[in-house]
């Protein structure tokens, strides 16, 4: 190896932004070291790679994986979504804030002329109900499930490890993400990907709402480029919390007639309709709110702003499907 190149490493390289963001980094001179629980499957290119498979949540496992980084991509999160967090809130804090609370302890101990960076992907509904406004990352925190006071806990101790020196934090607030990650082995399981899948099956596409309801909605290949822009960019950036989003504020109604479109050009069969039905019990009073994110303050920093149309990201991801994706 060469050893003056920089390590990065990336925790959850297996899942969905995790493997966009290793091939992404794959493609630059660095040493990357790709952590998950499953092994890792890294595009060839300019990085001299390692694949390594741990449990986060085991003792020392933290230590042991990041020991010699200059910048942690910390990218997990317990799987299945807010549903599976509220069936499990104990095994779920494990992962999403024990993983954390571990890794800016021992990332104090790693050394070098600066703390490391840590880059976090945290959700734009750490809010909770959003305003009736773009969310621009100055609105005060008041999330509404379990899994986002999860997400603000690591947050906050992201932060307060920041502020006390002993990393260089920056959290990236990520809103509706989907597609497919180069060599992602965790599904994806967000709305978006769900009905492309019920619109293949000739199922059809279901809506809680009359379809009015607004998502930025932004594809995982731009999502990843944001993280490298933060890599490149932490001045003015450590410390703080990032919205990402392209700003639009999609009607999922548009966006699922959209795939039903898409989805019938492709099979030769009509499209499937788009329906609304009665929500569940269970469900969250933000899921009937609109989010938009104005993610100009990061765009002047960075200078990133998403690069594939939606349209061509939904064409995208649904052949990937129909292809066995």
């Amino acid at each position: 190896m060469t050893e003056d190149r920089p390590l990065i490493v990336v925790l959850g390289a297996s899942g969905l932004v995790g493997s966009a963001v290793t091939a992404a980094l794959a493609r630059r001179p660095v040493r990357l070291r790709a952590v998950a629980r499953r092994p890792s499957v890294v595009p060839r290119g300019l990085a001299e790679v390692e694949v390594r498979t741990a449990d986060l949540t085991v003792a020392g496992e933290v230590g042991a994986v990041v020991d010699g980084a200059s910048a942690v991509f910390h990218l997990i999160q317990y799987g299945g979504g807010w549903r599976a967090v509220d069936d499990d809130p104990a095994g779920s804090e494990r992962v999403n804030v024990g993983v954390m609370a571990e890794l800016v302890e021992v990332a104090g101990g790693i050394g070098g002329a600066e703390p490391p960076l840590v880059l976090y992907a945290g959700a734009a509904s750490q809010i909770g109900v959003p305003p009736d406004r773009p969310i621009d990352g100055r609105e005060p925190d008041r999330p509404e499930t379990i899994y986002d006071r999860q997400k603000l806990a690591a947050e906050t101790i992201l932060k307060e490890a920041t502020a006390d020196r002993a990393v260089r934090g920056i959290t990236l607030r990520l809103p509706t993400v989907f597609g497919l990650g180069p060599s992602a082995t965790v599904r994806d399981r967000g709305v978006v990907m769900s009905m492309m899948r019920r619109a293949l099956a000739g199922e059809p596409i279901t809506m809680w709402h009359d379809g009015t309801v607004r998502r930025d909605v932004v594809h995982v290949d731009d999502i990843a480029e944001a993280f490298l822009a933060a890599l490149d960019h932490p001045d003015g950036l450590v410390g703080g919390h990032w919205p990402i989003g392209a700003g639009r504020g999609d009607r999922l109604g548009d966006v699922f007639r959209e795939i039903a479109g898409i989805v019938a050009v492709r099979t030769g069969r009509p499209a499937v309709p788009v329906v609304s039905v009665t929500p569940p019990a269970h469900s969250p009073v933000t899921d009937f709110r609109s989010v938009t994110i104005d993610s100009s303050r990061f765009r002047s920093i960075t200078g990133w702003r998403p690069r594939v149309p939606l349209s061509q990201a939904m064409d995208r991801a649904i052949a990937a499907l129909a292809d066995g994706g």
